[in-house]
């Protein structure tokens, strides 16, 4: 992930459509991930929770229908618990999701992609 742009989408979501509608505006080269096909690996999600402020409550989407279901106290479980049950189940996952391994941002957020765009002077080629 260092480095290279990563978006972890998913075609039919709002948000993930609006975010890579801008990230074409902003001309900004990203490889484009399949959040359910090509779902993160436990070791790509413990990554993305060090790069976050607010740990898990940053990546689980606690409002999912897929959380939902599970009807389990996060707080009960292991950290690697959950991250393999994140990485079984990307419904759990908050989307899009965007990183280079070293930032990341989580969610349709215009105002954090221009900022990071700026910060590391982004304006190349189109999303693939």
């Amino acid at each position: 992930m260092a480095n290279e742009l990563m978006f972890y989408t998913y075609p039919s979501c709002t948000s993930c459509r609006k975010t890579k509608a801008f990230l074409q505006e902003q001309q900004l080269n990203v490889s484009e991930r399949h959040i359910f096909r090509d779902a993160p690996s436990v070791d790509e999600l413990k990554t993305l929770l060090t790069l976050c402020d607010n740990g898990v409550e940053s990546l689980l989407a606690t409002r999912s229908q897929a959380f939902k279901q599970l009807n389990v106290d996060v707080d009960d479980l292991k950290l690697s618990e959950l991250l393999h049950l994140m990485s079984e189940n990307p419904k759990l996952l908050k989307r899009p999701i965007l990183t280079d391994g070293k930032e990341v941002i989580v969610g349709y957020d215009k105002v954090s992609i221009e900022t990071y765009a700026r910060r590391h002077d982004l304006t190349s080629a189109n999303v693939s």
